[in-house]
């Protein structure tokens, strides 16, 4: 769980986002893994905010990734069939 604490918690600092904001006090004070995950839509907020959406996803599907066999199944992000689907 430090890890992946630590990974938002880098994340926010590249977008100045220190230990005084609301964001940064959350993250380092989410009391466990499902904390975490339900916080990361305030990190994507962050990146989007400055970086657009398209970054926010790359990034937040990075920290995601290292969710991966630490929450109950009900938790985990599912795949969309209209992600997959191209537009003309």
């Amino acid at each position: 769980m430090r890890d992946i604490r630590q990974s938002m918690l880098d994340c926010l600092a590249q977008y100045g986002i220190d230990a005084k904001s609301s964001i940064h006090m959350r993250v380092s004070y989410a009391s466990d893994i499902e904390d975490l995950w339900y916080l990361r839509g305030d990190v994507m907020a962050v990146i989007a905010s400055n970086d657009g959406e398209v970054v926010a996803k790359k990034k937040l599907a990075q920290i995601s990734d290292r969710f991966n066999g630490w929450l109950p199944k009900g938790l985990t992000s599912r795949s969309s069939p209209l992600g997959n689907q191209v537009s003309h």
